[in-house]
């Protein structure tokens, strides 16, 4: 089969490799559709981790050196099911999306007993540390994490699942309720999921604070209360009291992860409300420990997901989403050959041209491209 594979810092190959057997436990998924993110973006430019996979020191979860494959955001349809698999469930023929992060399962790790594999300290994510990758043609993934599609839902927004699920967490920790008022920080693609999820779960008014005219207005097509656009210099702060009575938000998901953002959030939020981190930081921020005591802030944090993509999936199910709007989050079509040129290139290369382009379309952080024609969409970094 075809396959992009990662052997290090500006070393991508799209080649061909055997087909991966079917194991005990586990399903064969033909890839339909891959997103490419910011993780990727970092690994092309840099590396994968600070630590293993490297070419000669395996994953200690994975097992694998480098190279490897390619590709943690993906849906698929089953095509093959190894032995003690629930057939009944996981039957040839059902489409999935995968949700790729596997801990390690040792024997006494906490993560394991509380079924929190996003937190173990030796976490592998299939398509970054191993286990194969979303962009090629094939993978073998445990059957608990190909997650069955309902028939209302695409394969293409299938592979809008995963980064779906990071913001389906980050609302779900952050106990937002009917009638609360949210002040997200970043409208990029995860913003604008926040926005979504939000809304969802009962939340009245949705500010959302981003950099940009064309981040902005999308932000408003897609239904947020109050935009600001913050290169304009716009007090953001201000702006929030004003629009919550002089209360401030309840809740506040930062999304960007920047000093100012977090400076932000601290000041927006009201007395006894929550600010939720969930973007990484390349920088170790100073936070206001004062302020936070004498409004007994809570500071909470969400990394990915452990065992939202049921319920996730059951709300796309039972139509508590708007499917176009997910679907016009999709900004390009490419094919696995042009992953390097349209994909990567684009993003690296092209970011004015896909800066919240018209259409509804986003801007290149997270792309997804397909083994067939492709399929774009992106994330803030």
């Amino acid at each position: 089969m075809k396959a992009i594979r990662y052997y290090g810092p500006k070393d991508l190959r799209l080649e061909d490799i055997p087909e991966p057997v079917v194991g005990p436990g586990q399903v064969k998924v033909k890839i339909a559709w891959c997103g490419i993110c910011g993780t990727d973006l970092h690994m092309y430019q840099h590396s994968i981790s600070d630590g293993p996979p490297t070419a000669t020191e395996p994953h200690p979860t994975s097992g694998e050196t480098l190279p490897v494959g390619v590709g943690h955001e993906f849906s698929g349809t089953i095509v093959e099911s190894g032995p003690d698999v629930d057939t009944s469930k996981h039957a040839v023929g059902q489409n999935v999306a995968v949700e790729p992060i596997i801990g390690c399962n040792k024997p006494g790790c906490a993560c394991a007993e509380s079924h929190t594999r996003n937190l173990c300290s030796q976490f592998a994510a299939i398509g970054i540390h191993g286990g194969g990758g979303g962009l090629s043609e094939y993978v073998v993934v445990p059957q608990e994490l190909a997650h069955i599609l309902p028939a209302n839902v695409s394969l293409e927004i299938g592979a809008l699942v995963e980064p779906l699920a990071v913001a389906w967490r980050a609302i779900k920790l952050s106990h937002v309720k009917a009638g609360d008022k949210v002040l997200i920080l970043g409208a990029g693609p995860i913003g604008i999921f926040v926005l979504k999820v939000a809304q969802i779960f009962g939340a009245t008014w949705v500010g959302i604070s981003g950099r940009g005219s064309k981040r902005c207005a999308l932000a408003h097509k897609y239904g947020a209360s109050a935009v600001y656009d913050a290169s304009t210099g716009i007090d953001v702060v201000a702006e929030t009291l004003k629009a919550t009575n002089g209360r401030g938000a309840d809740v506040v998901v930062d999304c960007a992860g920047s000093q100012s953002t977090l400076d932000t959030a601290l000041k927006a939020t009201r007395p006894g409300g929550t600010v939720m981190n969930v973007a990484g930081w390349t920088a170790r921020p100073t936070i206001d420990m004062n302020l936070m005591l004498m409004k007994e802030l809570v500071l909470a944090n969400s990394i990915g997901y452990a065992g939202d993509h049921p319920e996730l999936i059951q709300a796309l199910a039972d139509g508590k989403f708007d499917l176009d709007d997910l679907e016009a989050l999709i900004t390009r079509r490419v094919g696995l050959e042009e992953y390097l040129e349209k994909g990567l290139g684009a993003l690296l290369h092209e970011k004015d041209q896909h800066d919240w382009a018209a259409g509804g379309n986003l801007k290149g952080y997270k792309y997804r491209p397909s083994l067939r024609s492709g399929h774009v969409s992106e994330e803030d970094l």
